[in-house]
C-alpha cells in the first residue's frame, strides 16, 4: 500500500470582513470551508474549479503561507498546523511551491544564480565552493544552459522564467510541490514543455504534486486523482478517468461540458449554468451548488451534503445522484 505523504482534514480558512471606524468584524469570507483530501507519495492530486472556488487558498493554507482558521494538515506524520514559526523553517525544505506568475515570483534585481544560490544558502544545503556547481546542475535539470545563471529574469521568455521557478523549488530537494496554475500564463506550446518537464522530474525524483488549475485538458494529462472545488468545498473527488468519464456531481458535469473537443465532427451539449455564484460571505445552506443546479431537490437546500461514495475511490457531495444506500460510509478517506 502506498504511504500517504499529505493528509488534509477539515481545513478551513475564513477571512474576516471588517467595517466602521473601529474595524469591527461583521462577517467572514468562507474561502475554504472544510476541505479534506490526501495524496500518496509520488502521485499527483489536482484541485480544479472556477475562479474564486478556494483552490489557491487551500494550497497556501496547507503550507501556512497564510494561517488556516482551523483543521489539520499532516505531512509525513507531522502536524503542520501545530508547528511554531521556527519549526516551520525546517519543513520548508520538504514542501515547495511553484507560483502562477513566473515573472512576479522572481526578484528582478537578482540574477538567476543569486535566486537559486539564495535557497541553498538559506537552508545550508551547499558550501559556498559547491554552490555554483549545484546551480548549474539545477539549470540543466530544467533544460537551461549554464550561462543562464548570469542573466536577469527580464531577459528570459515566460516559459524559461517558469523553468527558473521550478529550479528554485527543486533547489532544496523537496518531497511535495504545490504547483499553483504553473502553466496558465504560458502559450500552449510552452505549456506542453513545462508539463512534460514536471512529469519527467516526478519520475526522476519521486516528487509528489498538488496541482492547482482550471484547464481541464491539462489536469487530465498530469493527474492521478482530481478534486473538484466549488465555493470553498470539495464537491467531487476520484481517479482522473472516473471524474472525466463518469462524473457524478452536476457541477463537475457542467465544467466538463465546457471543455472544447479538437474534432469538429463531434458535437457536445453544453450545460449552461443559470444565476451567479453565491457570495462566500453568505453561502447557501445545504449543497452550495443547489441555487444553480437543474437537478436540485427541496432537500438540497437544507440537508448537509458530505462526500459520499459513488464508486470505489470515487466520492461526490450530491444527495440526488449518490443515494445513502450506495454510499455506505459517508466520510471521505
Amino acid at each position: 500500500m502506498t504511504q500517504e505523504l499529505l493528509v488534509v482534514d477539515q481545513l478551513v480558512k475564513h477571512f474576516p470582513v471588517r467595517k466602521g471606524v473601529f474595524s469591527r468584524t461583521v462577517g467572514a469570507v468562507r474561502a475554504v470551508d472544510g476541505v479534506s483530501f490526501s495524496i500518496p507519495c509520488g502521485q499527483t492530486l489536482s484541485l480544479v474549479g472556477e475562479s474564486g472556488s478556494g483552490k489557491t487558498t487551500t494550497g497556501r493554507a496547507l503550507m501556512r503561507l497564510i494561517e488556516p482558521t482551523s483543521g489539520t494538515v499532516l505531512f509525513d506524520g507531522i502536524d503542520v498546523t501545530a508547528l511554531e514559526r521556527g519549526e516551520l523553517r525546517g519543513l520548508r525544505k520538504r514542501i515547495q511551491i511553484i507560483f502562477q506568475d513566473p515573472y512576479g515570483s522572481l526578484n528582478p534585481r537578482m540574477t538567476v544564480y543569486s535566486v537559486l544560490a539564495e535557497a541553498l544558502r538559506a537552508h545550508g544545503l551547499a558550501p559556498r565552493r559547491e554552490r555554483r556547481d549545484r546551480v548549474f546542475e539545477l539549470l540543466g535539470l530544467v533544460g537551461l544552459p549554464p550561462e543562464a545563471a548570469g542573466r536577469y529574469p527580464h531577459e528570459f521568455s515566460g516559459g524559461q522564467r517558469q523553468r527558473i521557478g521550478i529550479a528554485r523549488a527543486l533547489a532544496v530537494e523537496p518531497d511535495l510541490i504545490v504547483a499553483d496554475e504553473p502553466v496558465s500564463a504560458l502559450d500552449v506550446s510552452v505549456q506542453a514543455q513545462i508539463l512534460n518537464l514536471l512529469e519527467d522530474l516526478q519520475e526522476q525524483l519521486g516528487l509528489t504534486y498538488l496541482f492547482i488549475g482550471h484547464n481541464l485538458s491539462v489536469v487530465r494529462h498530469i493527474s492521478d486523482r482530481v478534486a473538484v472545488m466549488y465555493l470553498g468545498r470539495i464537491v467531487e473527488m476520484g481517479p482522473v478517468e472516473a471524474i472525466f468519464e463518469r462524473p457524478v456531481h452536476p457541477y463537475t458535469r457542467a465544467l466538463l461540458s465546457a471543455v472544447p473537443v479538437a474534432d469538429p465532427a463531434v458535437k457536445k451539449t453544453r450545460i449552461l449554468l443559470t444565476g451567479d455564484v453565491p457570495s462566500p460571505i453568505r453561502p447557501p445552506a445545504g449543497c452550495p451548488f443547489h441555487p444553480r443546479c437543474r437537478d436540485a431537490q427541496p432537500a438540497c437546500a437544507s440537508c448537509p451534503t458530505p462526500l459520499a461514495q459513488a464508486a470505489p475511490g470515487h466520492y461526490a457531495a450530491c444527495p440526488v445522484n449518490v443515494r445513502p444506500a450506495d454510499s455506505g460510509n459517508q466520510s471521505c478517506p
